[in-house]
C-alpha cells in the first residue's frame, strides 16, 4: 500500500469525556494512517476505544484534540452542514444490530440515504437495485426486515451503506450478531465489494481469526491507545 496518499489520516487524536469529577480517556493520542483501498481491522477488548475511534472517523463525534483527515479533508474542523454532507457522500456505515427500520420494505430502507442526500427521486430506483444486486438480494425487494434471516438483514444493511457510493466503508462489529459461517460469508462479501468498488474499509471487531483472514492489516487498541499495527499475516509494519 502506498503511504503517500492515505484515505484516512489520524494525527494525535484524543476523545476525552467528563463523568462527574472523572475524566475518561476513550481515545488517547492515536496516530494512524489508512491507505486507499486498504481493509483495516481495529481489534481490542470492550472499552478499548475502537468504536469511539470509528465514530470519530465517521464524523458522528468530534475529537477533543488532534486532526482527522479523510481524503485530505480535515473533518474535525467541518461545520455541522459540511459534516452532514461528508457522512452522506464519503462514508458508508454498517452496524452490528443492522439498524433497519422494521415497517419499511428493503427498497425503502436502502432508499433512505438517497433521500437524505437529496438524490433526485427519478434516480433512486436504479441506485437501490444496483446496491441490492451487489449483495444478491434483488428478489427480496418488497420484503420487510423481519422476513429475512440475520445474514440477509446484514446484507441489506451493507446495500444501504453502499447506495451513496461511499469512498470509505466503516463497519462496527458487522459479524457480532451472526453465526460463524454467516459471519464468514458477510466478510467474503465485503472483501469482494472492496475489490469491485475500490473502497477503503475500517472494521471494528473482537474476532481476531476473522480479522486475520480477511483484513489487510490489524490495529490493536487498549485503554484508548493504539498498541500496534501488523499485516494480517502477523508481520509488523
Amino acid at each position: 500500500m502506498p503511504p503517500t496518499d492515505p484515505a484516512i489520516q489520524l494525527d494525535r487524536v484524543s476523545r476525552h469525556y467528563t463523568m462527574g469529577e472523572t475524566s475518561v480517556r476513550a481515545v488517547n493520542e492515536v496516530t494512524l494512517s489508512v491507505a486507499n483501498n486498504e481493509f483495516l481491522a481495529l481489534l481490542g477488548s470492550s472499552g478499548s476505544g475502537k468504536s469511539t475511534l470509528l465514530n470519530l472517523i465517521a464524523g458522528l463525534d468530534r475529537p477533543t484534540s488532534g486532526a482527522i483527515f479523510a481524503h485530505g479533508q480535515n473533518i474535525a474542523s467541518l461545520t455541522p452542514l459540511d459534516l452532514a454532507r461528508y457522512r452522506c457522500h464519503t462514508i458508508g456505515m454498517i452496524f452490528q444490530s443492522f439498524n433497519l427500520l422494521p415497517r419499511m420494505t428493503l427498497e425503502e430502507n436502502i432508499e433512505l440515504p438517497l433521500r437524505l442526500a437529496e438524490v433526485p427521486r427519478a434516480d433512486r430506483p436504479a441506485r437501490v437495485r444496483e446496491a441490492l444486486e451487489r449483495v444478491r438480494l434483488t428478489h427480496r425487494l418488497g420484503h420487510r426486515p423481519t422476513e429475512l434471516s440475520g445474514g440477509e438483514q446484514q446484507r441489506v444493511a451493507i446495500a444501504r451503506a453502499l447506495v451513496n457510493r461511499p469512498k470509505i466503508l466503516l463497519a462496527d462489529e458487522p459479524t457480532g450478531n451472526l453465526d460463524s459461517s454467516t459471519g464468514e460469508a458477510i466478510l467474503t462479501l465485503l472483501r469482494e465489494l472492496q475489490s469491485q468498488l475500490g473502497m477503503t474499509i475500517v472494521m471494528v471487531t473482537h474476532e481476531r481469526p476473522l480479522a486475520e483472514q480477511f483484513a489487510d492489516r490489524l490495529a490493536t487498541m487498549g485503554d484508548g491507545k493504539l498498541f500496534s499495527t501488523a499485516t494480517s499475516k502477523g508481520l509488523p509494519q
